[in-house]
């Protein structure tokens, strides 16, 4: 298990279900907290802890010790109301980083106001993906980070095979960053100036949009 942050997820509907098992899955210690004895049951194994407590309650939420968590997720989706108050909540105790889940943009603008540190539109944002996906082969994933900014996972161009990340110099043609290798089961993090690329090999890629869309149309 890794220790470098603690996670907590509050709210087991499907959006928050998966971010809990993809961090738990990652190798970090997750504490999923919904306030459905059913859905706490029926997730009691799939992350490190999963407790059922009612999420607007400060003092829940401090006998849980949520502060001592480095990041805490609100992903209750149905109701704004249980969603903003945990948020006022959270902010309250102090936690360190909120991120909080809106479903349009004046909940979101009421999230940023209360104070979570970062704001998310899941449905908006799959949309993106999807399109992305949609209009360009190569791309697996995206995701936008700010409206001139992203991550993606893209499949290696044909041109830069047999090439060095120092030799393909997309930094300097691009303003992009591969932040990572993904080689079959292999994940190079970050990758050697020296590595050679494959032909399977997947990049992660920070960077630019316009940039972003240069690696996409190289062939």
């Amino acid at each position: 298990m890794k220790q470098e942050k603690q996670y907590a997820v509050i709210g087991l509907g499907r959006f928050g279900t998966s971010v809990a098992k993809t961090l738990h899955k990652m190798g970090y210690e997750v504490l999923a907290i919904d306030s459905n004895e059913d859905k706490v049951q029926e997730f009691s194994n799939e992350v490190t802890h999963v407790v059922q407590a009612d999420s607007t309650d400060e003092a829940a939420l401090t006998a849980l010790g949520i502060r001592n968590f480095d990041v805490v997720v609100v992903a209750i989706g149905e109701d704004v109301q249980a969603n903003v108050l945990t948020t006022l909540q959270l902010k309250e105790i102090g936690v360190s980083y909120i991120v909080a889940k809106a479903r349009d943009a004046l909940h979101g603008k009421m999230l940023q106001k209360i104070g979570a540190d970062r704001v998310i539109y899941p449905e908006r944002d799959m949309g993106q993906r999807v399109a992305y996906n949609l209009v360009s082969s190569n791309v697996l994933d995206y995701i936008e980070l700010s409206p001139d900014l992203g991550i993606v996972e893209v499949a290696i161009p044909q041109i830069l095979i047999g090439k060095t990340l120092a030799e393909a110099n997309l930094r300097a043609k691009y303003e992009i960053n591969v932040v990572a290798i993904k080689r079959e089961e292999q994940l190079m993090v970050p990758p050697l100036p020296s590595e050679k690329f494959t032909k399977h090999d997947i990049l992660v890629v920070v960077g630019g949009i316009k940039g972003i869309q240069g690696l996409e149309e190289l062939t």
